[in-house]
């Protein structure tokens, strides 16, 4: 296909999307006026019968679980696409170390505050804002900042395929384990089969945490597989060239 009929046809996708994002925001309700029971409900129900003090989270992981696994399957999907159109065989020969002491210094103190970052906003998904989606994202974006910290070896070395794939697997199909799990006890799928927890503590919301952690995990593997093929395609080039 030439680049002039793939620029056509991703015009006309983005016009149709466009199209579409207009008309759903056309029919959004007014600022202030929430018309729908949906979240009314929600908010009186999530602490006392779910045992979770965050709203977002108890809809996400627990009352609609099933509707978050397509959203889980939708991202693994995602990556499966870019690595299927992007992968190659890796150049191991590449390096272009980071010299300045400063910024490798700095750079590694902030992977270590951003893991751990990563780690408590998912880990406390269901007492304070946060979740597996958004901790995963920290955790991938202080794994990445290897590469800007110390160099592409040394990025390289965590950023493969045989370390990430697996990774990537193990969240999307830990959902469904989790799932399964619910099943085998009797109860409809992804049911929180381990009883409500204590509200405030790392212990509240029963089964509903390991699904959190399951995203968290497809999440954060995802992502450093996004940024893995992007850095291959796009960054190893512009090393070589300058080498």
């Amino acid at each position: 296909m030439s680049r002039r009929t793939r620029a056509v046809v991703a015009t006309a996708a983005l016009a149709g999307l466009a199209a579409m994002l207009l008309w759903a925001y056309a029919g959004l309700p007014a600022f202030g006026h929430y018309r729908g029971p949906y979240g009314y409900v929600l908010n009186r129900i999530a602490t006392p019968d779910r045992h979770m003090d965050n709203v977002v989270n108890a809809t996400t992981y627990d009352i609609r679980g099933f509707d978050t696994m397509g959203e889980e399957f939708i991202l693994f999907g995602a990556v499966v696409g870019v690595v299927l159109l992007l992968r190659g065989e890796k150049d191991e020969d590449v390096d272009d170390p980071v010299r300045n002491d400063l910024v490798r210094v700095g750079g590694l103190l902030s992977i270590a505050v951003a893991f751990l970052v990563g780690l408590w906003l998912v880990a406390f998904g269901f007492v304070t804002p946060g979740g597996g989606f958004q901790g995963g994202v920290a955790l991938a974006s202080a794994v990445v900042m290897l590469f800007v910290a110390v160099g592409y070896r040394a990025w390289s070395n965590v950023g493969t395929q045989t370390v990430l794939d697996p990774f990537d697997g193990l969240g999307a199909g830990a959902f469904v384990v989790v799932g399964l799990a619910a099943l085998v006890s009797g109860l409809p799928f992804l049911k929180n089969f381990w009883g409500p927890g204590v509200a405030g503590t790392l212990w509240s919301g029963g089964s509903a945490p390991l699904v959190n952690w399951a995203a968290g995990i497809e999440v954060c593997a995802a992502m450093l597989v996004l940024y893995s093929e992007f850095l291959e395609a796009h960054v190893v080039p512009m090393i070589e060239g300058r080498s």
